[in-house]
C-alpha cells in the first residue's frame, strides 16, 4: 500500500511538471497512463503494481 501511494504521488508530479513544461509526447502519455491505473485502482492494476513492486525489489540488487 505505502508503495502504491508514493507510485501515485511521483506519478502525479511528474505528469504535473510534464504538462506544465508542454512536452507532452510518448513519455507523457505512458506517465498519464501509469498515474491512472494506481488512481483508479482498476483490474489491470494488480498486475502493474505487481510489477511497480518487482521493480522496486529489483534496484537494490543492480
Amino acid at each position: 500500500m505505502a508503495v502504491t501511494v508514493s507510485l501515485v504521488a511521483l506519478f502525479g508530479l511528474v505528469l504535473f511538471f510534464l504538462l506544465r513544461s508542454k512536452s507532452l509526447g510518448y513519455g507523457a502519455a505512458f506517465i498519464a497512463a501509469m498515474f491512472g491505473f494506481f488512481l483508479a485502482s482498476t483490474g489491470a492494476a494488480g498486475p502493474i503494481n505487481e510489477l511497480a513492486v518487482a521493480v522496486i525489489n529489483a534496484i537494490p540488487d543492480l
